[in-house]
């Protein structure tokens, strides 16, 4: 069985051959702009506004916690918008992650990427703002993703995390 792979680096770049998907997790409100999406939306629009409109058209469509969308920035390379973080604020419910919508949009992801036939390149999603921790996290990649053959990359910035 794979392991997951830690390089230092941009998870923007990933530097393998084939098809790749970039996933990171998104709110369940539609904010955007702050974060690891600022680096995605410095190289492509498509993520972002794809996530707009998918929460802008939330009624008629799947949108919420768990879900989980993919959107092409170029020809081998996907982003998946992830929804696992209910809100954008720490208060008296705590952080904003929300592992099972993280573990559920994981299992989604596994789905669509073994369709097409991609490797998974992140950032320590659900870690940065969304306030969760990579103990938790890191089981449900594990689990959803590298037991299933999917090679999976996570990227650490060179200030020591992120």
């Amino acid at each position: 069985m794979s392991e997951i792979t830690y390089v230092r680096g941009d998870a923007t770049v990933p530097s393998v051959k084939g098809a790749k998907v970039i996933a990171h997790v998104c709110n369940d409100i539609g904010g955007w702009g702050k974060g690891f999406v600022l680096a995605l939306s410095r190289r492509w629009p498509e993520p972002e506004a794809a996530y707009r409109a998918w929460h802008r058209d939330r009624a008629k469509n799947d949108f919420g916690l768990g879900a989980v969308r993919l959107v092409k920035v170029d020809p081998h390379v996907w982003v998946a918008n992830m929804v696992g973080q209910r809100g954008i604020r720490t208060g008296s419910k705590g952080v904003p992650v929300r592992y099972e919508a993280i573990d559920a949009a994981l299992g989604r992801l596994a789905d669509e990427v073994i369709e097409l036939g991609a490797s998974v390149h992140m950032p320590r999603i659900g870690c940065g703002l969304a306030g969760g921790k990579w103990s938790r996290i890191e089981p449900l990649i594990a689990e959803r993703l590298v037991k299933r053959g999917i090679a999976v990359t996570v990227y650490d910035h060179g200030e020591g995390g992120g």
